[in-house]
C-alpha cells in the first residue's frame, strides 16, 4: 500500500531545552535492573490496577520499544484486554528495522486492523515503538483515535540517548536522517496525544519525550520509573487505562488523584 503524505497539523512544536542534551549518565543507565522490581509490583498490584476505568472495546495496538518484541508488551496488552480493550500486538518481530524500513509495513498493519473492526485505533507505543506511533498519526489520522508513548525520544535532541549508537548500527540510518519526517513527528499531532515519562530514565534523556501540552496533548512523570520497567510499571499502567478510556472524540487532561497519585508529578511539574 503506498505511503499517503504525512497530515500536517495546524501547528508545531518548538524545542523545549536550548543546546544539546547528554544522555543519561552510566548511574541510571546501570539502575536500568530495578525494571524487574517494577513488573513484580504490577503483578502484586493487579487488584488495584483492574480498578482502572474500563475500556469500550475499540482496538488498541501495542508497539515494543527497539531490540524488543510482542513479548515486551503481552503483559500490557493483557491488562488492558482485561479492562475490555480489543488489543493487537504489531507482528512484525523485533524492532529493529529502524523507522524508514518499517513505517510501510506498520501502515499496512493499521489499515488492516482498522477495516477488521470498522474503529478508530488507539495506539500505544513504548520508546522507538512510540515514534512509530506518533508517525502513523501524523500518516493515517482518518485510522487514528489517540497515541500514548512511554518514554519515547521524539522530541528536541534525539540522539541523547544511550542506545543511539545501537539504533543506527542495527537499522542501517541515522536518527539525523529525513529531518522533515523528525520534525513532523515531534510537532503536534492530529489526534490527541499523551507521553508518559520518567525523568529516572537511564536509556533516554526525559526531555527528549516532551510535547507541547494543548488541548488535546499532555505529558505525565512518573517518578522513579525506569525505561525498560516503564511499560510494567503499575503507575504507567493505570495512567495507559485512564486515557484509553476517555470517550472517543472527546479529551480531558489526566486525573492524578486516586490509588497512584504519589507516583506522578504536578501538571506544572511535567511540561519542563
Amino acid at each position: 500500500m503506498p505511503l499517503e503524505p504525512i497530515a500536517t497539523p495546524p501547528e508545531r512544536s518548538e524545542p523545549l531545552a536550548a543546546g544539546p542534551l547528554r544522555p543519561p549518565g552510566l548511574g541510571l543507565l546501570l539502575a536500568e535492573a530495578r525494571g524487574i522490581f517494577e513488573f513484580n509490583a504490577s503483578v502484586l498490584l493487579s487488584p488495584i490496577l483492574l480498578r482502572a476505568p474500563r475500556g469500550d472495546g475499540h482496538p488498541v495496538l501495542a508497539l515494543p520499544g527497539f531490540l524488543a518484541g510482542d513479548l515486551s508488551m503481552a503483559p500490557m496488552r493483557r491488562y488492558l484486554r482485561e479492562l475490555g480493550h480489543d488489543t493487537y500486538a504489531w507482528q512484525m518481530g523485533r524492532n529493529t528495522r529502524g523507522v524508514s524500513r518499517t513505517r510501510a509495513a506498520l501502515r499496512d498493519r493499521l489499515a488492516a486492523i482498522h477495516s477488521v473492526t470498522t474503529r478508530k485505533v488507539s495506539i500505544v507505543g513504548w520508546s522507538l515503538g512510540g515514534i512509530f506511533a506518533r508517525d502513523l498519526a501524523l500518516q493515517a489520522p482518518e485510522m487514528v483515535r489517540s497515541v500514548i508513548t512511554l518514554g519515547s525520544p521524539f522530541a528536541n535532541d534525539v540522539r541523547a540517548t544511550n542506545a543511539t549508537w545501537l539504533y543506527e548500527a542495527m537499522s542501517g540510518e541515522a536518527v539525523e536522517d529525513n529531518p522533515e519526517l523528525r520534525s513532523a513527528i515531534a510537532g503536534d499531532l492530529p489526534v490527541p496525544a499523551t507521553s508518559i515519562y520518567s525523568r529516572t530514565d537511564g536509556i533516554v534523556n526525559w526531555r527528549t519525550c516532551l510535547s507541547r501540552a494543548s488541548d488535546t496533548a499532555e505529558n505525565i512523570e512518573v517518578h522513579l520509573a525506569s525505561h525498560v520497567g516503564l511499560g510494567v510499571n503499575p503507575a504507567a499502567l493505570w495512567a495507559v487505562a485512564d486515557r484509553l478510556a476517555q470517550p472517543e472524540g472527546e479529551f480531558r487532561q489526566f486525573d492524578r488523584s486516586g490509588p497512584f497519585a504519589i507516583a506522578y508529578s504536578p501538571p506544572e511539574n511535567a511540561q519542563s
